[in-house]
């Protein structure tokens, strides 16, 4: 009898809803029918979490069950609509900060144990005088012995200013070490962790993300290298996923004069669409500018080497960025929860978007990548013809070296592999207390021989490349029918093919001297070292440095072509 009652009040207000809406407007109708599905289905929704607390077989975990929930629904807009339980997680996010000791760790197998990787350079970790290989072996009163780097990781964690005793042994001596260590704010990764003069009086800055206050530290660097006589700049902003849009104008702004507009910002609230301008005076309108991109260049590293392209005011290098176009606004909600909420398009100088995906509601959710011949021609200051859709792609597209297939998994695809690699150089630091400096150190042939009779000596083994598909072309042809008849051929080219872990060291012994070398150089020269080192055998590096030390060549990339 209740049920019905119910039911006949469902069917009087749907009655009267539709009355309503046949005296209505379409436009005010289909709002209002819009509206009455979004008030419909938070009551479905409430009522079936009610329904679940009071009668489901056990008791349920209210944080998790709805934040299941929430999550689900958020992942079927886009991937950039994010919920947060707790306020400090998106805050950490957005300052790229969390409170901890400012060390990666990571999991050796054959020690059965987290160890640290690599401290960063001012951090509790490397005060504390954490080096490359520690074994953690507890924290606290509480063992780290078998624990994954998620856990170790977490109680590594903390409120900023606790303190915390962390017992480690070190693999080169055996001793077993206790520090007492105090957690601290520590950015994710440094926003410069390296920039410096190239020769030839090029500067080069390399910022890896667009945390709060960032532009100010690139205008200090680049100041600095102004005062060391730098007449060109490489700004490097490969692999930056982006942050902050206002600190990317206020990047912008040290480039290009006062006033200009830098980006837009659309969506569906007017109130909230915004033109950001540059405010201030630049610091060097005419000094000639590279910036270095790849496909993990997004967001606020694709307004500025979109609006610097757009405003025919650097060369950008690289290979086409990911194409991220879209803005995001954090929201506080009830309970100190908040979330960051996908809420325009933005719009560099040009008046494109270059959002290379369409992310389609429904159920699940679905992408759909905007292809090159939907794209649309717009024109930078110059007349220069630039596209929408697809991210930004350079004026000069040059891509990387690219990795060879042993050298991945020495580097860290097998079970194994990355473990021979880094107790190598465990044992060459425990060896070398001083190495030379991080633009000059060069691992010896007799280094490598060293490193090359370990790997044979433990027995690793890969995949290559050629050997799976020839194993596969082989059963295509048995199933075929065509196998037989080409035997001969086939077994002769197999021979050639046949794997030798020797020959193949020794055939990729530079690139491989590279790799131990910027690993052994962070340990002494932390991340700035590193990639001062790396920059010697940077091809797109080297492109840029030639670009700049070619004024002609330079300026006719900016011109339109004719």
């Amino acid at each position: 009898m209740k049920t019905r009652e119910i039911g006949c009040r469902g069917r009087g207000m749907l009655l009267g809803l539709f009355a309503l809406l046949a005296t209505m407007p379409a436009a005010a109708q289909t709002e209002s029918a819009r509206q009455f599905e979004v008030a419909k289905n938070l009551d479905i929704f409430n009522a079936i979490c009610k329904n679940l607390d009071m009668m489901y077989v056990d008791t349920l975990d209210a944080k998790q069950t709805v934040g299941t929930a929430i999550t689900a629904m958020l992942q079927s807009l886009d991937p950039y609509t994010v919920y947060y339980p707790e306020a400090s997680e998106l805050r950490n996010f957005l300052t790229g900060k969390y409170a901890g000791i400012g060390a990666l760790i990571r999991y050796h197998l054959k020690w059965n144990n987290a160890v640290i990787d690599e401290p960063y350079y001012g951090t509790p970790s490397q005060e504390a005088g954490l080096r490359k290989g520690d074994i953690i072996l507890s924290i606290d009163d509480t063992t780290m012995v078998g624990k994954d780097t998620k856990y170790v990781s977490d109680r590594l964690r903390g409120d900023a200013g606790t303190t915390f005793m962390l017992k480690i042994r070190r693999p080169s001596t055996g001793k077993v070490m206790q520090m007492r260590i105090t957690r601290r704010a520590i950015r994710q990764m440094p926003t410069i962790p390296y920039y410096g003069m190239q020769g030839n009086g090029i500067g080069y800055i390399y910022l890896t993300q667009f945390t709060e206050d960032c532009s100010k530290e690139v205008r200090r660097a680049f100041l600095d290298l102004k005062r060391q006589g730098m007449k060109a700049l490489v700004l490097d902003l490969r692999s930056n996923g982006g942050g902050s849009e206002s600190e990317a104008v206020n990047i912008v702004n040290m480039f290009v004069p006062r006033g200009v507009t830098v980006v837009s910002n659309k969506g569906k609230l007017k109130r909230a669409n915004h033109d950001f301008k540059t405010t201030v005076e630049p610091i060097d309108t005419v000094m000639p500018l590279v910036v270095m991109v790849n496909g993990e260049t997004a967001s606020s590293s694709e307004i500025t080497s979109g609006a610097l392209q757009d405003l025919d005011r650097a060369v950008i290098l690289g290979t086409r960025t990911y194409g991220k176009g879209l803005v995001q606004l954090p929201m506080d909600l009830p309970y100190n929860t908040q979330m960051k909420m996908t809420t325009g398009k933005y719009y560099i100088p040009s008046g494109r978007c270059i959002q290379a995906v369409n992310y389609k509601q429904g159920s699940g959710g679905y992408m759909k990548h905007i292809p090159d011949s939907l794209t649309r021609v717009f024109y930078t200051s110059s007349g220069r013809e630039v596209r929408d859709g697809g991210g930004i792609m350079p004026d000069v597209v040059l891509k990387p070296d690219t990795m060879p297939n042993i050298v991945y998994y020495l580097n860290g695809a097998g079970l194994d592999s990355t473990e021979v690699m880094f107790d190598y150089e465990v044992d060459y630091i425990a060896a070398h207390p001083t190495i030379a400096p991080a633009g000059d150190f060069e691992l010896t042939d007799a280094d490598f021989e060293n490193f090359k009779q370990r790997v044979l000596q433990n027995g690793f083994t890969y995949d290559p490349q050629s050997e799976k598909m020839m194993k596969e072309l082989k059963k295509i042809m048995e199933f075929e029918g065509y196998y037989e008849d080409a035997k001969p051929e086939f077994e002769a080219l197999e021979r050639k093919l046949k794997h030798n872990l020797e020959k193949d060291l020794d055939r990729n012994k530079e690139v491989l001297k590279q790799m131990l070398g910027s690993d052994i150089v962070a340990a002494y020269y932390y991340q700035g070292g590193a990639i001062e080192y790396a920059l010697k055998y940077d091809r797109q590096m080297k492109e840029a440095c030639r670009l700049l030390l070619s004024p002609g060549e330079y300026r006719s990339l900016l011109r339109p072509k004719k």
